[in-house]
């Protein structure tokens, strides 16, 4: 069964985005003001999209994302992410069209960085060269190959995201006995992510997603032997739904920061010409409850 890798990467991607730059640039803190945040710009990218001619077999994620600079300038770096297990002898052309697509759109400078994630990962190149008569061009990418990186490197690293890297890294184990083997190794990511801090720290929540999602046992039934293991653990009864729920919460929360006006002109007609309950106002509308009352306590 194929797994929806690209989501997946999707979202880890933009919970710890800047662990990301402190990962794989050593003065990034320097470089980077990471108070600003981020702006992932997905209409940006699909404008640009370079359509390549992709197996079936193929899966891609790109993220174009904005970063402000400590001098005030605002950059943009592409982040390019192979989920494929071959060496694809077009991506590095590939990773060229992106750049200089953006470069000729918009004139912004950019870095790229493809993250490798396949076992023929080492044998991918960083570049993309071209030569005829006297006219030569050369491009060269920053690549960041899970296999580079032994078990114990990514343990023993402060940054969260060689936790993403070691997870990812599982996946690649093959032999037998895998899924008691998987087990081990999926229940030491968890253990490290709960001493961090898991039930208050929002990135390690988002990483604990991609680990439980990302890295699958073949048997049920080893699932429900990693459930008990996670509960001992912690300490609590249900740890999986604990953390669901406070990624529910956040989920709502943000929803709420981001209502339109388009929302709240819709619960207040609802309000003003219904006498319809708040649960049925808010679910014709598509929001919480909680907005809802908001939104009568400030009609008053």
């Amino acid at each position: 069964m194929r797994r929806n890798y690209d989501i997946l990467w999707k979202g880890v991607l933009e919970e710890v985005f800047d662990d990301l730059l402190r990962f794989l640039f050593p003065n990034a803190n320097e470089l980077f003001d990471m108070e600003k945040g981020f702006e992932f710009l997905d209409k940006e990218l699909a404008k640009i999209h370079t359509e390549p001619a992709i197996r079936s077999d193929t899966r891609f994620v790109d993220k174009l994302v904005k970063v402000y600079q400590r001098d005030g300038s605002e950059e943009w770096i592409l982040v390019h992410v192979e989920v494929q297990g071959t060496n694809d002898p077009e991506f590095a052309e590939r990773m060229f069209k992106y750049y200089y697509r953006i470069f000729d759109r918009y004139n912004r400078p950019v870095t790229a960085i493809a993250i490798l994630t396949g076992r023929d990962g080492k044998n991918m190149t960083d570049r993309y060269e071209r030569s005829y008569l006297g006219t030569k061009l050369a491009y060269q990418y920053n690549t960041l190959c899970i296999l580079d990186f032994t078990d114990k490197e990514l343990e023993e690293n402060e940054n969260i995201f060689a936790l993403v890297l070691l997870a990812a890294k599982k996946t690649l184990l093959k032999g037998k006995d895998l899924d008691k083997r998987l087990l081990n190794e999926k229940l030491l990511i968890a253990r490290m992510l709960f001493e961090r801090g898991l039930f208050s720290k929002k990135k390690l929540q988002g990483i604990w997603s991609f680990l439980n999602l990302y890295v699958q046992f073949e048997n049920p039934e080893t699932n429900h032997i990693f459930v008990e293991q996670i509960d001992l653990i912690t300490g609590k009864k249900d740890t999986m739904g604990v953390i669901e729920q406070l990624a529910e919460i956040r989920k709502e929360e943000g929803r709420e920061e981001g209502r339109t006006e388009k929302e709240i002109i819709v619960v207040k007609n609802l309000l003003s010409a219904t006498k319809f309950s708040l649960e049925k106002i808010a679910s014709i509308a598509g929001v919480s409850v909680a907005f809802v009352k908001e939104i009568k306590k400030e009609k008053k």
